[in-house]
């Protein structure tokens, strides 16, 4: 227990995800410590759903102006003074 009074910011800094700590007291355990963090998150893989799906011309074309404005703000559908 001493051991684990003296060390515990170490403990917890080197505890890996899934591991646990168990703490004994005159080798009878008592308690255990184990992460509260997650698996680590894996990152999407890219070009995956290439081919599958096809991304028309029209697609890059100007948006339309009432669009535009209601992006900017200038839409009369978002003005704070037409509530």
């Amino acid at each position: 227990m001493h051991d684990a009074k003296t060390n515990l910011s170490r403990y917890i800094a080197e505890l890996a995800p899934g591991e646990t700590i168990l703490l004994c007291n005159r080798n009878e355990p008592i308690a255990e410590l184990r992460s509260l963090k997650g698996k680590e998150v894996l990152l999407p893989k890219l070009g995956v759903a290439r081919g599958l799906i096809e991304i028309p011309d029209s697609f890059f074309d100007p948006l339309p102006d009432d669009i535009l404005k209601a992006f900017n703000g200038e839409s009369e559908l978002w003005n704070e003074d037409s509530n």
